[in-house]
């Protein structure tokens, strides 16, 4: 695949959930490589669109493609297995499972790798992450900016070229928001990782993302580099956003 694939197409993705449309007509496609962060105020359809991303929820209508496979109920586990992998606001560790445990567990079961592969590659992880020291301790000794540190190097032993973020620092305490940032931007430095991330974290998005897109109201209204978006954001509702969320 050329350095210009897309490896996610969105085309005209609505959702809703009963009466309520949270996405409202989402046209959207991610390059391969590509950093791309999803910014906008609470219940703009963040969550929701980076969810529909990998089928976490099934859009009420429009097409979503990974890799230039068409998502369905039925082919999403297949898609994501061999293509993506999240890392979710809260870490999702089973906690009566060691570290060790917890990055084995997935490789093991839905790729069929060996036991001893599967824990020489978690322990490359969690290296990554500084944490290999903690590959025999469970989940809840842990401090939370460890726990999501873990979650991430769970997210990397399936070894899929997309990785997806949904506000990974939200559940932090401030002072543990950096240490998971860090590991973050320097995933980004890898060149093979697309990387999809809803964050409030507006430093991180200025030194990380190749594209930012602000999601407000269920559609996209803005999208454009970093540079553009800290020095002439376009759209009102952009520039009220960012005067809020920039001191």
């Amino acid at each position: 695949m050329g350095k210009d694939s897309k490896m996610i197409r969105l085309e005209d993705v609505h959702k809703s959930f009963g009466d309520l449309e949270v996405l409202k007509g989402i046209n959207l496609h991610v390059k391969e490589g590509e950093k791309l962060v999803i910014i906008g105020p609470s219940g703009s359809g963040k969550s929701t669109l980076i969810r529909c991303m990998n089928y976490l929820e099934e859009p009420t209508s429009g097409k979503v493609y990974v890799h230039n496979h068409l998502m369905s109920r039925k082919r999403r586990a297949f898609i994501n297995k061999i293509h993506s992998s999240m890392v979710f606001q809260q870490f999702n560790l089973y906690p009566h499972l060691t570290v060790l445990e917890n990055l084995t567990l997935a490789p093991m079961k839905l790729k069929k790798i060996s036991k001893a592969e599967a824990e020489q590659t978690a322990m490359t992880y969690l290296k990554r992450v500084g944490l290999e020291e903690k590959a025999n301790v469970y989940p809840t000794t842990l401090s939370g900016g460890q726990q999501q540190r873990i979650a991430i190097a769970r997210a990397l032993t399936m070894q899929n070229r997309v990785i997806f973020f949904d506000e990974p620092t939200s559940a932090l305490d401030p002072e543990m928001v950096q240490e998971v940032l860090d590991v973050m931007i320097e995933l980004s430095h890898e060149k093979n990782f697309t990387m999809v991330v809803v964050t409030h974290e507006m430093g991180f998005a200025r030194e990380v993302a190749d594209r930012i897109v602000f999601v407000d109201g269920g559609r996209i209204l803005e999208e454009g580099t970093p540079e553009h978006f800290f020095t002439n954001p376009e759209n009102e509702r952009t520039k009220a956003f960012l005067s809020k969320i920039i001191r």
